[in-house]
């Protein structure tokens, strides 16, 4: 448990700098957090619903790669999230759509097998990308990015912590640098205006 603890205080500590740290000049119409100093897409082998190997650094190829960590069993946050990212996607046009690319990394990859996680993103975007892997990688993968990811220990009161994580929304560029992200509380309207801001600066 100590090195859980250790790895949750360094996510929080890490994000709290990242919001100091980040660009309010258009807080009032992004809702977004930009990064002065953008973080490092972690190159940690992980693997698709296909068995094939993916990075979150050498195959976000598109111009915004948006990343959640979450688990199909969860039963509040993840569905929400998932589903402003879905009606996000929906209100792109589809030029806009070929650029963009939604990758949910699994934090519990005992129960989300590849099939399963599979059904899972189908019911919000076939075009989704889903990632599993051993606890050990997902959690490395996590680390660049400021995302907690449990390990799934038995906690001390009893029962097991079993895919707990983060739950901000993380935006990778062509780049393989991550440099904003987004609250757990942001609307799909708001992804998607945000979708086409990044879009528009990028050259």
């Amino acid at each position: 448990m100590a090195r859980a603890a250790v790895r949750v205080v360094t996510a929080l500590f890490l994000l709290l700098a990242l919001v100091g740290c980040g660009d309010d000049a258009a807080s009032d119409d992004f809702a977004g957090t930009m990064l002065d100093n953008p973080l490092p897409a972690p190159d940690i082998a992980l693997t698709d619903t296909e068995g094939e190997p993916y990075s979150l650094a050498a195959d976000t190829d598109k111009r915004l790669t948006l990343v959640f960590f979450g688990y199909s069993r969860c039963p509040d946050i993840c569905q929400t999230v998932m589903a402003a990212l879905a009606g996000a996607m929906n209100r792109l046009d589809d030029e806009e759509r070929e650029e963009v690319d939604v990758v949910f990394v699994t934090t519990d990859p005992k129960n989300d097998t590849p099939s399963a996680l599979r059904t899972y993103l189908d019911d919000y975007d076939p075009s989704f990308i889903g990632l599993t892997g051993d606890i050990e990688s997902i959690i490395a993968a996590g680390e660049p990015l400021a995302i907690y990811v449990s390990d799934g220990k038995e906690l001390p009161g009893g029962g097991y912590d079993l895919g707990g994580h983060s739950t901000q929304i993380t935006g990778i560029d062509s780049s393989d640098e991550a440099p904003v992200y987004w609250s757990q509380y942001t609307k799909q309207g708001q992804f998607a205006a945000d979708i086409r801001t990044l879009l528009g600066k990028e050259s």
